[in-house]
C-alpha cells in the first residue's frame, strides 16, 4: 500500500470519526490542536487504524503520534517490515 493510500484511508477515518472536512485534511493536522481529540477519541481512533491496517501499535509509540503525517509514516513503515 502506497503512502496516499494509507493517507487516503486515514483521511477517511478522520473526516467520519472527529465529524472534519474531508478536504481540509492534510498531513500537518494536529489530533489535539486541530481536532481537539481527548485522549479517548485518541485511543478509539488507534484501535481504529490497528483493525484498518492489521498493524499493532503500542501505548509508547501511539503517544509519539501527533499529526496525521507521522500516522501515514508510522503505518507505511510498520507494514514494510511485515513483507
Amino acid at each position: 500500500m502506497t503512502k496516499a493510500e494509507i493517507f487516503d484511508k486515514i483521511a477517511d477515518i478522520i473526516a467520519d470519526r472527529f465529524e472534519a472536512d474531508r478536504d481540509t485534511i492534510n498531513e500537518q493536522l494536529n489530533f489535539k490542536q486541530d481536532l481537539d481529540a481527548d485522549s479517548i477519541d485518541f485511543v478509539e481512533f488507534v484501535l481504529e487504524l490497528e483493525d484498518t491496517f492489521g498493524a499493532e501499535i503500542s501505548d509508547e509509540d501511539a503517544e509519539k503520534l501527533n499529526t496525521i503525517g507521522e500516522v501515514v509514516d508510522y503505518i507505511d513503515a510498520h507494514q514494510n517490515q511485515e513483507k
